[in-house]
């Protein structure tokens, strides 16, 4: 059932509906500052509020035969399918925002010689951002630890961000699982509408009490996306890219291997461009119904002047209780 309420509508109205949207909005868990949504993005004749509209929110990235961004494209350039079923495009953005990060970095004993170019890898990513991210760090080996000290949630602070990942010992076995639930929980805190996470990992994990069908799960229920990058000798014993694999390709990241630890710096530099010349695009589904069952995404683009273009964005998401489905911005 929808309410609503119109321009023309008393105030008695508007008290009356103020309560449960924001009852709504604090269930969620949809923390922090929200963007106000753009003028364009609202009817003008007949600006309504529904109280019950939960919007699917994808970024998107749009590459050519190249590789290479495209990012002059506009609403009409997209097309969007959720199971199939084509859907009415409620929020288009093109713009660079500023987005809460969560560096989830491996501690284990494999890692220990290749921290030092993960640190500066950390350090490249964060001179190549928008300079109003903001940024966290969760490290791991056998335990979970927020990397930043004291009272200090997130910053954009390069060299805070470095002493964040260099200071932590390395050492014993990998819960990446548990590391990569702790890192999505402290995205939900973060002030910024759009989430990231990018992990650092050979991919093994031996000390988790979560399982890969867990976090997959919580990864379908966030609207976070994840960018994984696999850092091992070709003999290393705990590699596990297929894991890595996954983890990008259902959240509309990337996965990334680089043959030499000195890559890694050139790979963060790389994810902070994607992220920054990223769609966002949102729709109210058809099928409002939350029943906890998945639901797959296709998003398509072609425009002139343009062939073979690629999207890339997350393959789906949880209908039930999201945590990444925003509250606000239809039209």
């Amino acid at each position: 059932m929808r309410r609503r309420l119109s321009r023309t509508g008393g105030r008695g109205a508007a008290k009356a509906i103020a309560l449960p949207i924001l009852l709504l909005i604090v269930l969620a868990g949809y923390a922090g500052r929200q963007a106000e949504p753009a003028t364009q993005d609202l009817d003008s004749e007949s600006f309504r509020i529904s109280v019950d509209v939960a919007l699917v929110v994808l970024h998107a990235t749009v590459t050519d035969r190249q590789g290479g961004f495209i990012s002059d494209l506009g609403e009409r350039d997209f097309e969007v399918y959720e199971n199939g079923v084509p859907q009415r495009i409620r929020l288009f953005r093109n713009e660079d925002v500023p987005v809460t990060v969560g560096l989830v970095v491996d501690h284990s004993t494999t890692m220990r010689p290749k921290l030092a170019e993960v640190t500066a890898a950390a350090r490249t990513f964060v001179r190549s951002s928008n300079p109003e991210d903001e940024v966290f760090v969760v490290n791991f080996n056998e335990t979970v630890s927020l990397g930043l000290p004291g009272a200090i949630r997130f910053t954009n602070s390069a060299a805070a961000l470095e002493d964040a990942i260099a200071k932590a010992p390395a050492g014993g076995e990998t819960a990446l699982y548990d590391a990569i639930a702790k890192a999505l929980e402290e995205l939900r805190a973060g002030g910024r509408d759009k989430k990231v996470l990018i992990v650092v990992s050979d991919g093994g994990d031996n000390a988790s009490a979560r399982s890969l069908a867990q976090v997959m799960k919580l990864a379908g229920q966030s609207s976070a996306v994840i960018y994984t990058v696999g850092v091992f000798d070709a003999e290393d014993p705990d590699q596990n890219p297929d894991v890595l694999k996954r983890l990008a390709l259902a959240t509309g990241g990337e996965a990334f291997f680089p043959g030499q630890f000195s890559e890694v710096a050139p790979v963060c530099e790389r994810i902070a461009r994607d992220i920054r010349h990223q769609y966002t695009i949102g729709y109210v589904p058809i099928n409002l119904t939350r029943d906890g069952s998945y639901r797959a995404i296709r998003v398509l683009a072609r425009a002139k002047g343009h062939n073979r273009l690629s999207v890339r964005t997350r393959t789906g998401y949880i209908a039930g209780g999201e945590p990444g489905l925003d509250k606000k911005g239809a039209r």
